[in-house]
């Protein structure tokens, strides 16, 4: 049953994510017929429901899941020290989609779609199971497609400051410190600070 809500999460939260991405004439016909604000409305509970599913579904599925495959021996240390960089690195990407003026974003376009796939990307390289690979693997695959695609649409972002860069990079590393010290542990009952990496 697990499985089936974490699949069923992942098919919503992704699936209306990539309405833009995949049909955009069908979006646009929807935001006409029922208003911008009820397809705003009705984006936002799917996206709610698709994650709380994903959440409530993976954290049983978790439970459930033996290890698939283990790091080589010796590997452990650097590979925390490797996820805990690129996990600061997408907290700034996060952040520089909505500081204006960051060299960040004029130099990737997209930094939130960017950042998705950064962070799975560094679950993946701890997180071993099945549960994980289906999660984790969902988002960075999903992540991947969508930066292909909106790299192919024009965008035009101001150039990039030296206040807006500094901005971005002190406010996520701000909010990198919250979720890696107290936010992980108290949302999600685990501590990035205190897992430990299986290796074989």
């Amino acid at each position: 049953m697990s499985w089936l809500v974490l699949v069923l999460g992942l098919v919503l939260f992704l699936g209306v994510h990539s309405v833009r991405i995949w049909a955009e004439p069908w979006r646009q016909a929807q935001i006409a017929r029922l208003g911008e604000n009820r397809w705003k409305g009705l984006y936002s509970l799917v996206s709610a429901l698709g994650l709380g599913l994903l959440i409530w579904g993976y954290a049983q599925a978790r439970l459930e899941a033996a290890p698939l495959f283990f790091p080589p021996e010796g590997m452990a240390k650097g590979l925390r020290h490797l996820v805990a960089l690129l996990v600061l690195l997408a907290f700034w990407l996060m952040v520089a989609a909505y500081v204006p003026r960051n060299h960040l974003k004029a130099a990737v376009k997209h930094p939130m779609v960017l950042s998705v796939k950064v962070w799975a990307l560094a679950h993946l390289l701890v997180n071993h199971t099945a549960a994980d690979l289906l999660l984790f693997g969902g988002f960075l695959l999903w992540a991947v497609l969508d930066f292909r695609a909106a790299r192919r649409r024009p965008v035009s972002v101001p150039a990039g400051t030296a206040l807006g860069t500094a901005l971005t990079l002190v406010i996520g590393t701000v909010a990198y410190g919250a979720m890696a010290m107290w936010a992980h542990q108290a949302w999600l009952g685990v501590s990035p600070l205190m897992s430990t990496v299986r290796v074989g």
